[in-house]
């Protein structure tokens, strides 16, 4: 019967099924499935299962000629599960995938800079992702920047050896870098990005995270900090930047980045010490396309010890947000975990000017104990709000939880180590069939019984650890 059917008919059915195990089981089903599904398979994820490795992923290659896409993870492994794929794998990988385009290697630990080389003859390459795999340095990554020239995406995590940047220099040069992501590479500082050079005018998307728990203090030299100042940063192809841990100094570094990302649309800043108000005003005023910013703000404890607070962000920030990105949709703001709460915060006041001065979709909030029942009364002539999301908003009671039912447009809710909310509060919604979705985890106060029939879609759990 499948025979029958048209064979655009059938490339969309194959088109239509995304699980790995469906798709096999569909090309059992009939000779000419099959053989369109060898045609048709250009992405493959593999890894424990591969033994002995070398020979099982020789057969799937030559099973399946037009891949492009590949992952291989070994997340979970044991050595009782076989041998795992090695440099020999990638030489396989290199001589039969000539369309291999976006390569992900996880976990692998026995793969080596000898292992990146091979792939060095995969011209059409332009996406490498590395998750955790030790045993690569910066001159694998090198080797990689050298031979693949067309490279626009690269991701490097928790790659501890990692420690030479020659290969930044070399991709800065080259110009084509599109997506860079660095995180957790403790040989890394947010020094060694200037050498990117011009390609800070191609890039489109950043991650860079330090692994906060194994910093490497990097000491600015004179050399570098004029190095940034004097290279006029021009990001205007940026359109999403993430940075995690960063330190950031005025004058220096990514302090010189943040206000010149013209086209920026999303932002996320966490845990970065050093930014200030003037940091995101300038950020605003240049990126009036923003549609998207998440603050995690270090507590004053975490802050270096000064005798003004000029490190610290205040309201001055969000007017300038709420004035200059008149497109911003996601706003999240969230405080450092710890004993005590951050000081240097935003007010109910300048929360409010953003909500209302922007049409924001989707707020979140976390620690932010300025935020109490007056900002959920406030919220209610919110014409645009459709996902709230409150954790560890300890000033918020029932009174100000049972305002939700009068949002114009929410639809989705989460509560998450509330303390001063009750079922009560969510007694408003029950059976009102308003919210589409409400999740509530770890509020002490709140039972199963009392989220039933406060949405259409609930979820519940409740772990007290975290007060303990």
């Amino acid at each position: 019967m499948m025979d029958s059917l048209p064979e655009v008919l059938i490339w969309e059915i194959l088109n239509r099924v995304k699980k790995t195990i469906d798709r096999n089981s569909l090309a059992l089903s009939c000779k000419h499935l099959h053989a369109l599904d060898k045609e048709n398979r250009h992405f493959l994820r593999v890894g424990c299962g591969l033994d002995p490795a070398d020979e099982a992923l020789t057969s799937l290659c030559l099973r399946f000629p037009n891949l492009a896409r590949i992952e291989i993870t070994y997340s979970g492994w044991m050595s009782k599960l076989g041998k795992q794929l090695d440099d020999h794998g990638l030489f396989i990988l290199s001589n039969h995938c000539p369309f291999l385009t976006d390569l992900t290697l996880s976990y692998c630990t026995f793969i080596t800079d000898v292992g990146l080389r091979n792939l060095t003859s995969c011209h059409k390459l332009s996406a490498l992702k590395l998750n955790f795999t030790p045993r690569i340095t910066g001159c694998g990554i090198f080797s990689i920047a050298v031979g693949c020239k067309n490279l626009t995406v690269l991701h490097l995590i928790r790659c501890l050896n990692v420690s030479s940047v020659e290969w930044l220099e070399y991709l800065g040069k080259l110009e084509t870098l599109e997506d860079l992501s660095i995180r957790n590479c403790r040989a890394i500082g947010e020094g060694d990005l200037i050498k990117l050079g011009h390609s800070w005018r191609k890039l489109k998307r950043l991650q860079f995270e330090v692994d906060a728990n194994y910093r490497y203090m990097k000491v600015y030299d004179r050399l570098a900090v004029d190095r940034w100042q004097k290279q006029w940063i021009l990001c205007n192809d940026m359109l999403e930047l993430s940075l995690v841990n960063c330190i950031i100094s005025p004058g220096r570094g990514l302090a010189c980045v943040l206000g010149k990302c013209k086209n920026l649309q999303k932002v996320h800043l966490d845990m970065c010490v050093g930014v200030r108000d003037c940091d995101i005003i300038s950020l605003a005023r240049e990126s009036r396309n923003l549609r998207s910013i998440s603050l995690r703000v270090p507590s004053d404890f975490s802050l270096p010890l000064l005798a003004n607070n000029t490190l610290r962000l205040t309201d001055e920030s969000l007017k300038a947000l709420a004035k200059n990105c008149s497109h911003l949709e996601s706003v999240r703001i969230s405080f450092a975990d710890g004993e005590f709460p951050s000081l240097s915060s935003f007010s109910l006041n300048g929360i409010l000017v953003l909500v209302h001065m922007c049409p924001v979709r989707e707020l979140a909030l976390d620690h932010v104990y300025s935020f109490n029942d007056m900002g959920l009364e406030a919220l209610c002539s919110a014409s645009y709000l459709e996902s709230l999301e409150l954790v560890r908003c300890q000033e918020i009671s029932d009174e100000g939880l049972q305002l939700v039912s009068h949002f114009p447009k929410l639809q989705n809710l989460r509560l998450s180590k509330c303390l001063g909310i009750t079922d009560d509060g969510l007694k408003p919604l029950v059976d009102s069939y308003k919210l589409e979705s409400l999740v509530v985890e770890d509020c002490p106060q709140i039972s199963e019984r009392g989220v039933h029939g406060a949405a259409r879609t609930i979820s519940f759990r409740q772990d007290l650890s975290w007060m303990y």
